[in-house]
């Protein structure tokens, strides 16, 4: 909401809580009485109105964009409800539980000329371009491997997370991650060579996991990621003379000053502080010129296309 508040060019309408036959799960009385308490809370500090249902939010004729971060296995029902009625979608990741949902919502969207945009913030900060150009610039030599490391401590047995029906699963929270960095690293060309993911006698869905990821130049990046992990946002990019490595490349927050570790050869470790960035804010303003612009609204198609597939070869569905 604060970089919300900082885009001119949005104004904040309202949150909604969904109605008793609305959330794809467990959804009490109370949960909702909750839910609303919470809402109100969020109406107390930030404005705008209570919805007392997804519906009466996607309906109001004076919305035209809609913010969607409800758990994965309900990104495809209201994407698509959202799409129907005619408003651009500002999508949390994933973009849903399969490529073939996902493509579906595309399709829906370039047909009515919307723009959908996947949320993975962290690709905006400047610290990619930093690392990026390090990279080109031969600062570490040739590349030699990359290292993706995203994972976290176990949250509450109720989180969504661990909930099958709702899309939990560690590939689909963390892992997408991994692969959307890794798929920034190595380009258009980056595909799966090798992938597992593994489970608990706990839960029903896959806790952590890993996979390699190559392109067409023979370069390879290693994933790995879990969610009952000890916390690790790492990448490592390893050269022929030295080597870059970032321990907050994932999840940086809009006042964090980034440090880089830079190794040339023998000399010794540099750490090399980068400025802030607000993630969060590019993020949306991207959002906005995905609404303006069909070009990028067309790359940012095939870019939530090309993620859902490389998640789906994890998976082992394609």
């Amino acid at each position: 909401m604060p970089a919300l508040k900082k885009c001119n060019r949005y104004e904040y309408v309202g949150v909604a809580v969904a109605a008793m036959d609305e959330w794809g799960g467990e959804y009490t009385d109370e949960m909702r009485v909750a839910e609303l308490a919470k809402a109100q809370n969020f109406k107390d500090n930030f404005g705008g109105k209570v919805y007392l249902s997804y519906t009466d939010l996607i309906e109001d004729e004076n919305v035209d964009a809609i913010y969607l971060p409800l758990p994965p296995a309900l990104h495809y029902e209201w994407g698509k409800k959202v799409l129907e009625a005619g408003k651009h979608l500002f999508l949390e990741k994933p973009s849903s539980v399969s490529a073939e949902l996902t493509s579906d919502l595309i399709e829906m969207a370039e047909k009515n000329g919307l723009a959908v945009h996947e949320n993975y913030m962290f690709v905006f900060h400047n610290q990619l371009d930093v690392i990026q150009n390090w990279i080109d610039e031969g600062k570490i030599g040739e590349l030699r491997l990359i290292r993706i490391a995203f994972g976290f401590p176990k949250r509450a047995a109720n989180d969504f997370r661990y909930n099958k029906s709702l899309g939990g699963g560690a590939l689909l929270d963390a892992g997408g991650y991994t692969i959307k960095l890794a798929t920034l690293l190595l380009g258009d060309t980056a595909k799966i060579t090798t992938s597992r993911l593994n489970y608990t006698n706990e839960f029903d869905v896959d806790i952590f996991g890993s996979a390699s990821m190559e392109n067409d130049h023979g370069f390879t990046a290693q994933l790995s990621f879990g969610m009952d992990n000890c916390y690790k946002c790492e990448l490592e990019v390893w050269g022929s003379t030295g080597t870059l490595f970032a321990n907050r490349i994932l999840t940086a927050p809009a006042e964090f000053e980034p440090t880089i570790e830079y190794k040339n050869g023998n000399e010794p470790v540099k750490q090399i502080k980068l400025e802030a960035d607000d993630t969060f804010f590019k993020s949306i303003e991207y959002f906005g010129q995905c609404i303006d612009d069909e070009k990028c609204r067309l790359e940012s198609y095939s870019s939530i296309i090309k993620q859902a597939k490389l998640v789906e070869c994890i998976k082992g569905d394609i």
